[in-house]
């Protein structure tokens, strides 16, 4: 991080206004402060860049997103960046997970991390853009809304009136960031987990069957072995993706962090790569993914009602999961034999050439 000194809210906006095409997310880390310091600072502001601090329990943000109409729906973590086009709807909320399901825009939800949230307006050439924006407790971003041309302005002015705090504070208290889990594994519990294993009927089990053992999700794939999981070479994600977009294959991709994860469901269209970086970039969906962060990548297979749930899951070198992509499982677009095929042909780690 470039600064250490302790950044009053005009020095931000002073920043700010250095740098107007640099994106919040590169500045906060330069200035080393968070992203939702960065937006804080501009509450109350009558200039190009303000922020109006509002509820961010979705409970609230989610049916005021439904109302916007089409918008973007962006979700990311540090090396994966999901934006999906679309309306939201089908809200299911809950006390510890809530759900967005609609066709396009597909959210798992954790409440106990939307801390922040704010109405975002920033004047540009091609006029204002407007977005919904929501922060965990370390001042991260969780979740987006981006409003497209056509939104309701009604529906944006109402939220403005209905959601607005009285909080008119230019500071953000944000609390130091969590350090992501490393793998937990535990050999001598190895075949009581490949057991477990073979008894699961659904996918969502994995995760309750290995806390039940003391592990986590990377620490079980480290020892549970064949036939459930096979360690592949990190370039398996890009093969994975062309052979996804060659062969017109549907699969359902989820990129998340600790207070969401958005799910694509369909095919890919395009792939753009940019230096450390693979772009899906298809009129509806995009993916930005930091290919340098994939450190450990893994094909596993999960006993469903259904029959086998086959996926590819990355990782990066701290354990934080990148993304997973699964087949689609719905009636009439089922896709697993032609996805299980391409990630039986993906490389293995150990046969993959020294970097």
């Amino acid at each position: 991080m470039a600064e250490t000194a302790e950044l009053t809210p005009d020095d931000i906006r002073a920043r700010r206004a250095e740098a107007p095409k640099l994106r919040d997310r590169d500045l906060a880390e330069n200035l080393g402060i968070s992203e939702a310091e960065l937006v804080a600072a501009h509450v109350g502001v009558d200039g190009p860049r303000r922020a109006l601090r509002v509820e961010a329990h979705p409970d609230r943000l989610m049916p005021a997103a439904e109302a916007m109409g089409e918008v973007m729906a962006l979700t990311r973590n540090p090396s994966a960046v999901h934006e999906k086009i679309g309306r939201y709807g089908n809200y299911h909320p809950g006390q510890h997970a809530a759900m967005v399901l609609t066709e396009a825009v597909d959210l798992r939800i954790f409440p106990s991390h939307w801390r922040h949230a704010f109405l975002v307006e920033v004047e540009g050439d091609g006029g204002t853009r407007r977005s919904l924006q929501v922060f965990d407790a370390a001042g991260d971003a969780v979740h987006k809304v981006i409003l497209r041309e056509g939104f309701d302005t009604a529906a944006w002015d109402r939220a403005k009136a209905e959601l607005a705090l009285d909080d008119r504070s230019q500071a953000a208290r944000v609390a130091p960031r969590e350090a992501p889990e490393a793998a937990k594994s535990r050999p001598d519990r190895a075949e009581e987990l490949r057991a477990e294993w073979r008894k699961m009927t659904d996918t969502h089990q994995f995760l309750r069957m290995v806390s039940k053992l003391k592990m986590n999700r990377l620490g079980a794939y480290r020892i549970a072995g064949a036939p459930f999981v096979r360690r592949l070479a990190p370039g398996a994600v890009d093969a994975a993706l062309h052979a996804v977009r060659d062969d017109g294959v549907e699969i359902m991709l989820f990129v998340g962090n600790r207070g969401c994860i958005q799910i694509h469901s369909g095919g890919i269209g395009t792939l753009t790569p940019m230096g450390p970086w693979q772009n899906v970039m298809d009129p509806d969906f995009n993916l930005h993914l930091r290919r340098d962060h994939l450190a450990e990548v893994w094909a596993v297979e999960k006993p469903t009602q259904r029959g086998p749930a086959v996926s590819v899951e990355a990782f990066d070198g701290e354990g934080r999961l990148i993304l997973q992509c699964f087949a689609i499982p719905k009636e009439g677009r089922d896709s697993r034999p032609a996805w299980a095929r391409i990630v039986e042909r993906l490389e293995n780690a150990e046969d993959a050439p020294a970097p």
